[in-house]
């Protein structure tokens, strides 16, 4: 769900004047992605209803509206949600669960962060400043800014090469 609603939110900031926000909601769209695909992956052959919270309001808005939206999504993710996960994996030993919500929570606290500063400048009338690109990592969603990826993703280890550019 997150994954759609920061593309819509893309959209929005695009049509406002907002191309760098519009850059930042489409890169981490794309990391919700594969947190969603991480997930999905480790249900492996789970045949049972299962409900899923997003922990985020609808109703897209204003760039503005739209990235308080995210960041209450994000917090909620950071500081409700993975954090159960996680012990419930623990708990049931579900160790491909527990590290796939896990890279998820790591990313989820830069989200949340880049949302906020975003949110400062889209307030006072101005894009977000961005020096260099949003970087995405395949594997595990990390997100990081600047001109280059890192050289080793810090949170599973994968090859800063891989990094996908926005």
């Amino acid at each position: 769900m997150a994954h759609m609603r920061y593309v819509i939110f893309a959209e929005i900031a695009e049509k406002e004047g907002f191309p760098n926000v519009a850059r930042l909601f489409k890169a981490i769209s794309y990391a919700e992605r594969v947190h969603a695909e991480n997930h999905y992956n480790r249900l492996g052959e789970l045949d049972v209803d299962a409900k899923v919270v997003a922990g985020a309001p609808f109703g897209p808005g204003s760039t503005s509206k739209n990235l308080e939206l995210a960041i209450r999504g994000e917090e909620f993710e950071v500081n409700e949600m993975y954090p159960a996960y996680i012990e419930v994996a623990k708990l049931q030993g579900e160790r491909a669960a527990e590290l796939s919500f896990k890279w998820a929570y790591e990313a989820e606290k830069i989200h949340a962060e880049l949302y906020r500063q975003a949110k400062e400048h889209v307030d006072r009338g101005e894009d977000w400043p961005l020096d260099g690109y949003v970087w995405i990592c395949p594997v595990c969603g990390h997100t990081h800014v600047g001109p280059t990826p890192p050289e080793k993703c810090p949170v599973c280890g994968t090859d800063g090469k891989r990094y996908r550019k926005f």
